[in-house]
């Protein structure tokens, strides 16, 4: 895959492409590219629920994450596998800055008593 732009031509073409999240729901909730959410940590239990003839891109938030998913679904048989490389953060710089970026602090969630 050829970054952002390419991915973001592609999916406004019609091009069926699965375009996976690795991050945690927290994180989808602040800023979201429109992909399907599986967390990383819950894709070996939940790869069945995937499709491994379709191409798929993978994003997380800088595409730490996204790159072990694209080794484990390599390994797991899917042959059209990309990492989005910067994730949604390159995503909101270079394709659509309305898509909010955000800071590691701001995915931690104080329980009672925390400000």
């Amino acid at each position: 895959m050829e970054g952002q732009l390419k991915l973001k031509q592609r999916l406004d073409w019609g091009d069926d492409i699965l375009l996976l999240d690795v991050r945690e729901p927290h994180e989808y909730q602040i800023s979201n590219v429109g992909g399907h959410l599986i967390p990383l940590n819950e894709l070996p239990r939940r790869v069945g629920e995937l499709d491994a003839s379709r191409e798929t891109v993978v994003h997380c938030k800088l595409g730490g994450r996204s790159a072990k998913a694209v080794d484990f679904l390599r390994q797991a048989g899917f042959k059209s596998v990309h990492n989005l490389a910067g994730g949604s953060t390159a995503w909101s710089e270079r394709i659509d800055p309305k898509v909010p970026k955000y800071r590691r602090a701001q995915t931690f969630r104080l329980g009672p008593g925390w400000a």
